[in-house]
């Protein structure tokens, strides 16, 4: 399923040059790099749940984490030459406990449409993970059977870990303490 090309080290994809689109490593059609020995994959948005339940399919049973990163003025990350970089990240792990194997899945998503298929029918646990997501980030899990907040009051506005939340202020104010 794989081509026999070795997978992208992440100290090369910085380059343009360094590896043509061709030679790029694909896994059930998702490009893969690698990072810290782990292997890491990319698909489109629009991929994710096909790529999650084929992932399954190969034995990665258990998703043990995902949350989302904010990238707005930071355009430090390294991604395949195929891949553009979005506002947002989900980034999905997954494991497959049989085989002592880990999996990583970085999915790029638009500020315009924050949306992505939910992977709560393949994996349960996500369930919660994907709430945060929602709560911390804006990010919409289509699909999901209970997308109510988890985190913050149902009247809550706006969502914290967005990198253009505005924390708001309360000015300190010190008083003298016995002419002190």
């Amino acid at each position: 399923m794989t081509d026999s090309s070795p997978p992208v080290d992440e100290e090369t994809e910085s380059d343009p040059g360094a590896i043509p689109e061709a030679d790029v490593e694909t896994l059930h059609g998702s490009a893969v790099t690698c990072s810290n020995d782990q292997t890491v994959l990319h698909p489109s948005k629009d991929g994710y749940h096909d790529l999650v339940e084929a992932l399954k399919d190969d034995g990665y049973g258990v998703c043990i984490d995902l949350c989302g990163a904010d990238y707005l003025g930071n355009e430090t990350r390294s991604l395949p030459l195929t891949i553009l970089p979005e506002r947002f990240e989900l980034v999905t792990n997954l494991l497959d406990v049989h085989d002592s194997r880990r999996i990583r899945i970085r999915v790029q998503i638009a500020e315009a449409d924050p949306s992505v298929t939910t992977i709560t029918d393949l994996h349960p646990g996500a369930e919660a993970m994907e709430r945060e997501a929602q709560d911390m980030f804006g990010l919409v899990f289509e699909g999901h059977p209970d997308p109510s907040p988890i985190l913050l009051p149902d009247d809550w506005q706006g969502h914290p870990l967005r990198k253009d939340f505005s924390m708001g202020r309360i000015p300190v104010q010190f008083k003298a303490v016995d002419g002190r």
